[in-house]
């Protein structure tokens, strides 16, 4: 039986219902478009986003089920409180932004192939410089080793990657945004579609009717601008960031 999805076309504010998502495959919801910055704020403002290999489409996706991490769900583990007195690792965010971007898709290139194509890598790098698009950095001997990226939308931040050269150094990429977070919100954090190692770490699933609403309460309410500057971070003993 076809398939039938809605193309986007030059208008930026045209995206279908998300409730109007495909359940074969879960979640596909449009194609086409562009990757404007206008229009990837107003997508991920409708709980929208995009995801598509290369020779693909430009396809764009609402999972019927989301990953969120609730507030204060994210924290160092004995065994990485260990890791953190034994080696010299350090924190930033917005250092290495588009660094944490590439080596993302490497990464993932060298496993399973990546969405994180040179279009996105670009369209991301735009939303970064319009102080949408932040990074997490995590630095070991002075060296980038683990981090990770998304967009702040409002009061909710939607994570889009991460990677690790090292072990465990996503995870600690993960709890240094929610504490980043919780300095100026709750920090909850939408990490778009469930996977194991989300769901190891403590992500909850959470249906896409609920996540819309949770969406739709967060995404007007702004945050200081300073929020994301530039700067290094710190871990502290008990556990957080």
């Amino acid at each position: 039986m076809p398939i039938w999805l809605p193309e986007l076309t030059a208008d930026l504010e045209f995206f279908p219902d998300p409730q109007q998502a495909l359940t074969d495959p879960d979640g596909l919801l449009a194609l086409g478009g562009d990757l404007s910055a206008s229009r990837l704020i107003h997508a991920y403002r409708l709980g929208i986003f995009p995801w598509f290999n290369e020779g693909d489409p430009l396809l764009w996706w609402s999972p019927s089920v989301r990953a969120i991490f609730a507030p204060k769900t994210l924290q160092l583990p004995r065994t990485l409180k260990k890791t953190l007195k034994k080696h010299n690792f350090s924190f930033s965010c917005n250092q290495q932004f588009s660094e944490v971007m590439q080596l993302c898709a490497q990464t993932r290139l060298n496993t399973t192939g990546t969405w994180i194509q040179p279009c996105m890598q670009q369209a991301y790098g735009e939303l970064h410089r319009l102080g949408v698009a932040n990074s997490i950095e995590v630095w070991l001997d002075n060296q980038l080793v683990g981090g990770c990226y998304g967009l702040q939308i409002g009061h909710l931040f939607c994570g889009e990657s991460m990677f690790n050269l090292v072990p465990n150094a996503a995870k600690l990429a993960l709890v240094a945004l929610q504490h980043q977070l919780s300095q100026y919100t709750d920090g909850l954090i939408d990490c778009q579609m469930p996977n194991p190692f989300l769901m190891q770490l403590g992500a909850q699933p959470l249906p896409r009717s609920e996540y819309l609403s949770l969406l739709a309460e967060r995404r007007d309410t702004p945050l200081p601008a300073t929020m994301w500057a530039a700067r290094p971070l710190l871990i502290a003993d008990e556990g957080q960031c």
